[in-house]
């Protein structure tokens, strides 16, 4: 079935029952309002600092976005695109874009102008809702962006060039629109990027996306009575999917906007949260603040706590070890996966095997899973080859592109590009990634856009970037710069000239060397990690 009949099954079985609530700890401090006051709080755009919404209220806004595309034309596999920040309007108005056939598209809310056109052109989106961090970005583009028909804006102070997206909303019906929708109907293009860092267009179905509520559902038993806490963005998989458990079982979740660790901690308690979803960074955050001090937990009531799992990158078993020191009662678990792979669970650790971490685990549920050499054949045991997976969720191509899809999806196996071992119980270990992306706090980083901006620089002769191990984010870019003859470039002029990146590429360490290349012309990373340090992320097996 599509994933839309969740939707209109929790709207009808719990249709007063709050599903979803926004909560801006940020706004909470600044005007110094109690934790349970729901007065309104002037110059917020939103109007509160905490926001609910019943499964009814949910569909209904739904059914009212879908009827309004439906009215301008918007047709079965067109393109709506998203830019926003995470909020209660998100997931409305991606479910609204579904119950009318077309297809949603998720933007990075990192993007950089430039590759919010790219994105918008190359998907084909026809439509753009966006928020008002975006206003700068979308206007300086929106005269490039010749497919997008339609541009709606969701926030205070409407720009002239777009249409106000709750009052043109607010006149549509909330009447499910008439539209028939299969498993194999197009659901959704997320953004991936290959070895050269622009970005692919990866289109999954409406199977993709039923898989994953049923993968999510299998591997964390959400019940009614769980309530879980997203705070990563919503453009990715990785929360979205994980938010899909809720869907599936009518439960609650909590949006939460701000990382710092008191106000995690305080939302857990003060909203009996169950199950949360963290990036290993805010994971090392919580303990550096409760070992100084900073977070008492005899403040809290986290009694109900039961799960805390992690994605989006390597996880080191002393910060698991460090974890259970603090919260003995916690289940943990692990999930990798792909945007390819609709995200995580396609391997999956699993709360019992808590004595593998290191692992990213087994083949979850549905899923299978193999390590092969070169040639496309399963390896020895315990040797190291590319990971492939298969299942219900590997996405049906790369949008436009069938000679990079043809590259990954071999006879239903989807190539990973991640190079991995397996040891004798069947557990699943990463060693390297066969792309040089970078994962730094769970966000990819593309070598090759800080190099080509580094090489911009006058005083540049070479550049390569490289991950090198940190504790807390996972990785660091780490630019390895080699000067012009004559020219003395000191560490403190390359960091201000990195400033004009977006603050997640900017490189974190500066070393001035020689930069290696081959007969070919191509940079020899491998012996720039060999010498910087950079090695394998692949932990060892340690007892908890």
């Amino acid at each position: 079935m599509p994933i839309t009949d969740y939707l209109v099954r929790n709207a009808e079985l719990y249709a007063n029952e709050k599903c979803l609530t926004e909560i801006n700890m940020d706004l909470q401090e600044k005007h110094h309002v109690t934790w349970l006051d729901y007065e309104l709080i002037e110059n917020n755009p939103s109007g509160e600092y905490r926001r609910d919404m019943t499964w009814r209220v949910f569909d209904e806004k739904a059914n009212r976005f879908a009827n309004l595309l439906i009215k301008r034309g918007i047709k079965r596999g067109e393109k709506v695109a998203i830019l926003l920040m995470n909020c209660l309007e998100w997931l409305p108005i991606y479910f609204g874009i579904l119950k009318t056939g077309a297809i949603a598209v998720p933007l990075n809310y990192r993007y950089t102008a430039e590759e919010i056109e790219y994105c918008l052109n190359l998907s084909d989106t026809v439509a753009l809702i966006f928020g008002p961090e975006f206003i700068g970005r979308v206007e300086t583009i929106y005269n490039n962006i010749s497919n997008v028909r339609m541009l709606f804006y969701a926030g205070e102070n409407r720009p002239s060039f777009a249409e106000n997206y709750d009052r043109i909303t607010a006149n549509c019906s909330s009447e499910a629109p008439d539209i028939k929708l299969s498993d194999d109907d197009d659901a959704v293009i997320y953004y991936s990027s290959g070895t050269t860092g622009f970005p692919k267009a990866i289109l999954h179905t409406h199977r993709s996306l039923m898989s994953a509520c049923e993968t999510e559902l299998n591997h964390h038993g959400q019940s009614r009575g769980d309530n879980f806490l997203c705070i990563p963005p919503l453009y990715h998989t990785g929360a979205k999917m994980h938010w899909f458990g809720s869907l599936a079982s009518g439960s609650s979740a909590v949006i939460l906007r701000g990382v710092r660790p008191e106000w995690i901690i305080k939302t857990v308690s003060e909203e009996k949260i169950t199950i949360v979803w963290l990036l290993v960074p805010w994971a090392q955050d919580i303990l550096d603040a409760i070992e100084n001090g900073q977070v008492n937990l005899a403040d809290y009531d986290l009694s109900q706590w039961r799960l805390m799992h992690i994605g989006a990158q390597p996880v080191p078993p002393s910060l698991i070890k460090r974890w259970k020191k603090h919260f003995p009662h916690h289940d943990y678990d692990t999930n990798y996966g792909l945007s390819e792979s609709i995200g995580p669970g396609c391997v999956h650790l699993g709360v019992e095997n808590i004595h593998k971490v290191g692992a990213i685990g087994k083949p979850g549920y549905n899923w299978e899973a193999k390590i092969i050499d070169e040639n496309g054949q399963p390896v020895v045991q315990g040797e190291v080859g590319e990971l492939a997976v298969k299942g219900p969720g590997v996405m049906k191509c790369y949008y436009k592109d069938p000679e990079a899809t043809n590259a990954v999806k071999k006879d239903g196996w989807l190539l990973t590009g991640d190079m991995a071992l397996m040891d004798e119980d069947g557990f699943i270990y990463l060693v390297d990634r066969k792309k040089d992306v970078i994962i730094s706090g769970g966000e990819n980083i593309y070598p090759v856009q800080i190099e080509d901006y580094l090489r911009s620089n006058s005083g540049i002769k070479d550049v390569a970037v490289i991950g090198l191990p940190d504790n807390r984010l996972g990785e660091i870019a780490a630019a390895i710069i080699e000067a012009k003859p004559g020219v003395a470039l000191t560490e403190k002029e390359i960091l201000e000239f990195c400033r004009e990146l977006p603050r997640y590429k900017r490189p974190r360490k500066i070393i001035f060397d020689k930069v290696p290349r081959n007969p070919t012309g191509k940079i020899e990373k491998p012996v720039l990690r060999e010498k910087y340090g950079a090695t394998s992320l692949v932990a060892t097996q340690t007892e908890i």
